[in-house]
């Protein structure tokens, strides 16, 4: 009667087991449906390859990254090997090698002259293997060749390679377009530290100096102000800090500016204590309050108020300077934005220009003013940028 018993509860167990593998393998069967046709699911696995090859190939193609690109792109043409030859023949490989790399750059060097695709037979032997070159070309010139090896080279591999060498080309052409970005973020940055010097150096010093006699105790004061505001301005490295480190510099230049304004300079600080941490660009607020120092109070007989502010607006940290000075021409402020250069506003153009290079259109300068009728700048920043650590970026 037992043995009765434990049959049929290992034939319920068993059916309940088969019953599970039946629904897994008919999702599973589902599943593959979901993926499409065949031609499709080809079409997805190319493009899973490319993209896993692009970054390698925006450093240029005589990177060392670039075998790594060699490896996604032979899957990708399902060729025997693949060699990607740069214009000083540096050779970028993947497959096995036996001599191919050689024929490569002989290969490349043809390419390169007839600038246009070419099919290369089997040198006779039984176990040689065919090949075809294109170029790649970047703005006319043919920056390097894409070369795929096969039994036989038949033309759907022609074409293929000569669709990967336009492609290459793009990613190139994509690298250096970043590599010209970069280069102009850092002689934006260097203008603005080039316009901090003359005048506002030259002013600073005259009044620590006027402070010497009468008080010396303030002039030393304000010339380790001086010292950490220039230190600040002036480091060799990083595109990047902290609203508290900014905030720290914008201290000192206030500082030096009351030694020179007096009473007329009067400071107002709004900040939320979360928004410290929160990465933005290097000197991207203090121009804004230099900009009201000079531009908005300085020329008035009263001097006036800035107001700094900061807040959390969800996903975004917005920081806002704002003056009671003599403001802009709503005009000619848009002029000065998208123009040109009109000798007075380099600091706002410049850090507007920045942003936008970083953020996108969207994520510039928002400026209110009128004549007679005071400045506020307003930007906002991500609170998360993960590829921005100022924490790595040192001093001068």
């Amino acid at each position: 009667m037992t043995d009765v018993v434990l049959a049929a509860i290992l034939g319920v167990l068993g059916g309940v087991v088969l019953s599970v593998l039946l629904l897994l393998a008919r999702r599973l069967a589902r599943g593959a449906a979901d993926l499409g046709s065949e031609a499709e699911r080809a079409a997805l696995t190319a493009l899973h390859q490319a993209s896993l090859a692009a970054p390698h190939l925006r450093a240029g193609l005589s990177s060392p990254d670039v075998v790594k690109a060699a490896r996604h792109l032979r899957v990708l043409l399902g060729s025997a090997a693949v060699a990607i030859v740069a214009a000083d023949d540096t050779v970028s490989f993947d497959g096995p090698s036996d001599g191919l790399e050689s024929a490569a750059v002989r290969i490349s060097s043809q390419v390169r002259a007839s600038r246009r695709r070419q099919v290369f037979p089997a040198s006779g032997r039984e176990d040689d293997l065919e090949a075809v070159g294109a170029p790649i070309l970047v703005d006319g010139t043919v920056a390097g060749v894409v070369v795929a090896f096969a039994a036989p080279v038949r033309a759907a591999l022609v074409r293929a390679a000569e669709e990967v060498a336009d492609w290459c080309a793009a990613q190139v052409e994509l690298g250096g377009l970043d590599a010209s970005r970069t280069q102009l973020a850092e002689a934006e940055l260097r203008s603005l530290r080039a316009q901090i010097s003359p005048p506002f150096i030259y002013n600073a010093l005259t009044a620590i100096a006027s402070f010497v006699l009468t008080d010396p105790a303030r002039a030393r004061e304000l010339v380790l102000e001086f010292a950490d505001f220039t230190r600040y301005s002036f480091r060799r490295q990083g595109e990047f800090t902290t609203l508290a480190e900014e905030l720290g510099s914008i201290h000192s230049y206030l500082e030096l500016e009351r030694a020179r304004f007096g009473d007329r300079l009067r400071v107002t600080l709004q900040i939320a204590p979360e928004t410290l941490a929160t990465v933005i660009p290097f000197l991207s607020v203090q121009p804004l309050v230099e900009n009201a120092v000079r531009h908005g109070l300085e020329p008035g007989e009263g001097g006036g108020e800035i107001r700094i502010a900061s807040r959390d607006d969800g996903t975004h940290t917005e920081i806002t300077v704002e003056d009671d000075g003599v403001g802009m021409d709503p005009e000619g402020l848009r002029v000065t934005l998208t123009a040109g250069d009109d000798g007075l506003h380099v600091g706002l153009r410049n850090v507007d220009t920045r942003l936008r290079q970083l953020y996108g259109g969207d994520g510039g300068l928002v400026v209110e003013t009128n004549t007679d009728a005071g400045t506020l700048v307003r930007l906002r920043v991500p609170k998360s940028q993960p590829q921005h650590d100022p924490g790595a970026e040192g001093l001068a």
